[in-house]
């Protein structure tokens, strides 16, 4: 069977010959096309909305305000996935450059988009703040009044949360673990250093898009959005309806990388059919994806304990996570980044202080490697500092204190299926680890190699329901909630029912998401789709498996166990004519469809205060090396090798699979060179793919290459993310190494390397 081979996905020649219709092709008889109006202040009060110019437009049929909203009975006008602070529509005042001040419905997108342009904003400017240390200052401009008494939790918040009342902080997450202040005590040699990454954009192919309709009092929306059944939550509960009377339907998508895991449109594009009665589609421009969602930029300092044979004794982190204006899924972040920046090690004593912090930027959320990318950029580029300071060589250090099976990590957690030494030692192995790790080629110019290694937690605890039928014609269907992002996951799923029932993966259909028709999923996040729908829809076949063992049983009175399924069909096993189809047996049952449910979930959580809990219930575990070559006229850095060793457990589609290590490798060279958003006093000055800079073809290294690790009988591990967080740190110790000084702030361009080259007191090489 195809389980474990590289094989096609099943919608290759619809996307290859532009067929496949994604949320922004989806088209209804009558909808209207929705614009918005945006801030052009980080900060400040609405005195006046002028709408009357935008009504005269042709083809304007709504200007929805936030005054509007307060006239709506029964509408919440404020949501959030983990803290509803979030309004629909700004209400009083708004909390940065692009925040959505009023709304637009109009006949067509260029009515729409000339309405809004004439609205007029008048504004009392309000103090302003944007760096996450100075929103934490005595004084800083609150941008929320979260009080404990009132409630402020969102409905997709699975784990406990800390927010720091009167202050911009809305969630502070902490491990203690060993009693940092002896490790410190016991230590040869203390170091520390702060480090720092920019917000960066998703730069999806497809932007937000999402259609609303209402039908007797239900809701319907066709959107792009990685948790549907969040996405029907929310909505439910800004518009106070049952769950039921909300039914999202999530064709399949062009790509995410995480900006579209919680609301963005959604609930704007359902306000405005409401207020219309029409159906309103809603999807937005380039430059406005720029301000809708970004991953968070972060300042984290750390402190190390070291004795002279290598031994960590004591990690201290402050880490401070710039979560914007709105909250979003920023508490997650800094809990997740916050015991992932502890890193894979053996290390006795950690405190580590993680906090989620507003300010007066575009919000930020989820972004491919969930916090680990920032994480590891830190931490890593902190174990080579550390081994320098040692004399040590930095893959010996690290193998030195590399967390093995059967060993308890930072949170208590006893870790088994641990490869961090072998995907370390295959990355350094494949860039020639063993030879010359820094060399002067002349004219400046100077290679040398790198390396980093990562631990990357899954969404826990969290749950996946799946069911696999069989219908009158024989065809098998797969329903799930996981939405397909190009990742391939709809081919994932058909290989493993296909695999249980014997038929070709090609001939099993996977219904798209759909909360009236497909079970519950938590959520297409975190690298967790083949884990946990993968055994859900496994599951789910070998129930149905089962049942029609048992009906053909009946009728060719035999017993289920001489019984096997291939093509198709129930026969007896080495009697192949003897055998019955799927589609009689169906018809046989009485029934139009036999369906079966598998349902598949983890267990787990942590202690906010201490830290202490289980943090996943296994993790993804990656390495990647690097050769790079470093002008040090220009400070360029031109990646030469680029390599990533990923546990994967047991591959389901080689394929696939291979492809993600490979996308990895590609993020995490624009993250490593090239991308940034930059901010003028909240006013960001890049918002446009001409000034914000992703990697081209000419950009990326000239060999890129991986390992795939498999065990026996091991369990699937994701393969999403976790080849991106190593490159960065990667690139930055080559970097140091080529240069003999260290850029603490990403992305590493010519000017902050020229800058470290010339602070260095002269140029080497």
């Amino acid at each position: 069977m195809s389980v474990g081979q590289a094989v096609p996905m099943i919608d290759a020649v619809e996307r290859v010959t532009g067929r496949i219709r994604f949320s922004q092709d989806v088209r209804v008889l009558g909808m209207l096309h929705a614009a918005a109006v945006r801030s052009v202040v980080p900060h400040g009060r609405i005195v006046r909305i002028d709408t009357a110019a935008a009504l005269q437009v042709p083809g304007v049929v709504a200007v929805v305000t936030g005054e509007d909203l307060r006239r709506l009975p029964g509408l919440r006008p404020v949501y959030g996935p983990q803290i509803e602070d979030q309004p629909v529509v700004a209400l009083d005042r708004v909390r940065y450059v692009g925040d959505i001040v009023a709304l637009v419905a109009a006949e067509t997108p260029r009515a729409a988009q000339e309405a809004a342009a004439l609205v007029a904003v008048e504004y009392e400017e309000l103090p302003a703040v944007f760096d996450p240390l100075e929103a934490l200052e005595p004084g800083a401009p609150l941008l929320h009044e979260l009080e404990p008494e009132r409630p402020h939790e969102g409905t997709a918040l699975y784990f406990g949360i800390r927010p720091q009342f009167g202050t911009n902080c809305c969630n502070l997450f902490r491990i203690r673990r060993g009693e940092v202040a002896r490790g410190f005590a016991e230590a040869d040699l203390v170091i520390e250093e702060t480090f720092r990454t920019p917000a960066i954009q998703h730069v999806a192919m497809e932007p937000h898009a999402a259609l609303a309709l209402w039908e007797d009092g239900r809701l319907t929306v066709w959107s792009g959005t990685q948790t549907p059944f969040n996405t029907r939550q929310i909505l439910a509960a800004i518009f106070g309806l049952p769950v039921e009377r909300v039914r999202v339907i999530v064709p399949p998508m062009g790509g995410s990388y995480g900006c579209k895991v919680f609301p963005r449109i959604e609930p704007q594009a359902a306000l405005l059919a409401y207020v219309t009665g029409r159906p309103v589609k809603f999807v937005l421009r380039r430059d406005e994806e720029f301000v809708t969602l970004t991953r968070h930029a972060t300042v984290v300092t750390i402190r190390l304990g070291l004795k002279r044979d290598g031994r960590i004794t004591a990690k201290e982190v402050r880490a401070y996570w710039n979560t914007g204006a709105y909250a979003d899924c920023g508490p997650d972040v800094a809990r997740k980044g916050g015991f992932g920046i502890v890193g894979p090690y053996r290390i006795p004593n950690v405190a580590v202080d993680s906090r989620c912090v507003y300010t007066n930027l575009p919000p930020a959320g989820a972004f491919r490697g969930y916090a680990v990318t920032q994480a590891a950029w830190a931490s890593e580029s902190m174990m080579d500092i550390a081994a320098d300071a040692l004399g040590l060589d930095p893959l010996e250090f690290r193998l030195r204190n590399l967390l093995r099976d059967g060993e308890t990590f930072a949170t208590g957690e006893t870790l088994h299926d641990v490869h961090f030494a072998e995907c370390l030692e295959l990355a350094a192995a494949a860039i020639g680890w063993e030879g010359p790790l820094r060399r002067e080629l002349g004219d400046g110019r100077v290679r040398a190699k790198g390396l980093a290694v990562v631990m990357k937690g899954m969404t826990t605890p969290s749950r996946s329901e799946a069911k696999v039928g069989v219908d009158r014609s024989g065809r098998v269907s797969v329903y799930s909630s996981t939405v397909e992002l190009g990742q391939g996951a709809r081919t994932v799923l058909a290989q493993l029912a296909a695999e249980v029932l014997g038929v070709p993966y090609q001939e099993v259909r996977v219904v798209d998401p759909d909360t009236a028709r497909t079970p519950f999923d938590n959520r297409t996040t975190s690298s967790r789709s083949t884990y946990m729908m993968g055994n859900a829809v496994r599951q789910a076949a070998l129930a149905l498996r089962e049942r029609l063992l048992r009906i053909a049983a009946e009728r060719l009175e035999v017993e289920p166990a001489d019984l096997e399924l291939a093509d198709g069909s129930v026969r007896v096993a080495g009697a192949p004519a003897a055998a019955i189809g799927f589609g009689v047996l169906v018809e046989a049952s009485g029934q139009e469809e036999l369906v079966e449910l598998g349902e598949f979930h983890n267990q787990g959580g942590l202690d906010p205060d201490t830290g202490q809990g289980i943090a996943s219930s296994h993790w993804h575990q990656g390495a990647g090396a690097v050769e790079i070559e470093v002008d040090s006229r220009t400070g360029k850095v031109t990646i030469l090798h680029a390599h990533a060793s990923v546990y994967a457990g047991q591959v389901v589609n080689r394929l696939t699979a291979e492809l993600q290590n490979l996308g990895n490798i590609v993020f995490g060279v624009g993250s490593a060179l090239f991308e940034e958003l930059v901010y003028d006093r909240g006013q960001l000055v890049n918002p446009n793919l001409s000034d914000y800079l992703i990697p081209s073809f000419l950009d990326l290294p000239e060999r890129m290459t991986h390992d795939l690790l498999e065990r026996p009988g091991a369990e699937v591990h994701g393969l999403g993310e976790t080849a991106l967080p190593v490159i960065p740190a990667a690139v930055g110790n080559a970097v140091a190494r080529a240069i003999g000084a260290r850029v603490t702030e990403l992305p590493l361009t010519p000017e902050r390397v020229l800058r470290a080259i010339r602070a260095r007191g002269g140029e080497r090489g």
